[in-house]
């Protein structure tokens, strides 16, 4: 969302969404609320700042969700978990990942229309390699006939196995100053040092969450009904206070059942020194499953998908093919191209390549190349 404001009366903002596309936002229109210093929003001067609204529970399993809506808004934020670097996972299942995005995209592979390097032009991990592209065009090949839903609930499926789907991490310290992570996940609260998990500690097992300045208490009872708790130092006051509320609202969304999770909220936020109410307002994932008052999936419901940002794409040579291009040759030539079928189903591009004393045909039939000298 970037925000611009230039007297109170003129603020408006623009909301990015997950597919880049924007919405317009005016305090005449929307009611935004603009707020000064004292408990209240603040911009400060300088260049637009970007915020984007993304989700904020994650699905323990995103392939049952009910709408295809749901689903593709859903696989645009973890495609851009993964792109961002927040969803690590290895080469063979970023392969997988980029196709499946690929076919969502694109549709069926077609030798004539998607030429080399043609995956190139989208991006899908951090630092991409030309090595992944390739692999991803490859897999791409095997994915006839899913349609883009299909896609991308495939893509989701796998994505959600991944140790860091879903987790909301939050920097802490723990004895002597040692850097650890509280990540809060849709089943409770993972404990990362030096990027390996060391706890796991479930929601219905968490009996307390506490904080008091920049200390950060979560009590667990364990196996034998005995409570321990574990104490961190978070970055800063208001660091504290946020992993906190994150803490209660994961809590009470994830694990509560409908009749409980208002009283437990409520206890809650009774473990807080510094005065906060905070509570999670909002309807648990058990009272979403369960609600009747909203036929799912909602009949003649369209998703309208955008395409991806694109980038210029990746200069590939195909290995022991001549490099016949204007300039790379002792004598001038020029390019014509023209598209002759053969026969009914089979039909090939010719490219003819002239010159002083020089008359090359490149044929291209299922994706093969070859030059001859007429």
């Amino acid at each position: 969302m970037s925000c611009f404001c230039s007297v109170q009366e003129e603020f408006y903002c623009e909301v990015l969404l997950l597919d880049e596309s924007k919405l317009i936002l005016t305090t005449q229109q929307q009611g935004i609320k603009v707020k000064d210093l004292k408990g209240f929003f603040f911009f400060p001067a300088g260049p637009p700042f970007t915020l984007y609204f993304g989700v904020k529970f994650y699905a323990e399993d995103p392939c049952k969700l009910k709408e295809e809506i749901t689903r593709y808004e859903f696989f645009l934020q973890v495609k851009q978990d993964v792109l961002q670097g927040r969803l690590p996972c290895p080469f063979n299942i970023s392969t997988q990942l980029g196709a499946l995005a690929i076919q969502s995209e694109l549709g069926d592979y077609d030798p004539y229309k998607h030429t080399p390097g043609y995956v190139s032009e989208y991006r899908f991990v951090p630092d991409q390699k030309e090595e992944l592209e390739d692999s991803i065009e490859q897999i791409h090949k095997t994915l006839m006939g899913q349609v883009p839903a299909e896609a991308e609930n495939n893509y989701l499926a796998i994505a959600k196995t991944l140790e860091m789907y879903g987790v909301d991490l939050h920097p802490v310290f723990g004895e002597k100053q040692s850097e650890y992570f509280l990540g809060l996940t849709p089943v409770g609260v993972v404990v990362y040092k030096n990027k390996t998990q060391v706890g796991k500690y479930f929601w219905p097992r968490i009996t307390k969450v506490y904080f008091k300045e920049t200390q950060f208490e979560l009590r667990v009872m364990g196996r034998d009904c005995n409570e321990t708790s574990f104490f961190f130092d978070a970055p800063s006051k208001t660091a504290c206070k946020n992993l906190w509320k994150c803490c209660v609202e994961h809590h009470t969304f994830f694990r509560m059942p409908e009749n409980e999770s208002n009283s437990l909220t409520r206890k809650l936020s009774k473990f807080s020194s510094l005065g906060s109410k905070h509570r999670y307002s909002g309807k648990t994932a058990m009272q979403i499953g369960r609600e009747q008052s909203v036929t799912l999936p909602r009949p003649d419901l369209q998703v309208i998908r955008t395409r991806s940002k694109t980038y210029p794409k990746r200069s590939t040579q195909p290995a022991g093919e001549p490099h016949l291009t204007p300039g790379s040759h002792p004598m001038r030539c020029f390019l014509r191209q023209t598209t002759t079928q053969n026969t009914p189903g089979q039909g090939f591009s010719k490219s003819t390549l002239q010159g002083p004393n020089l008359n090359f045909h490149q044929c291209q039939r299922s994706g093969t190349i070859s030059y001859y000298k007429t």
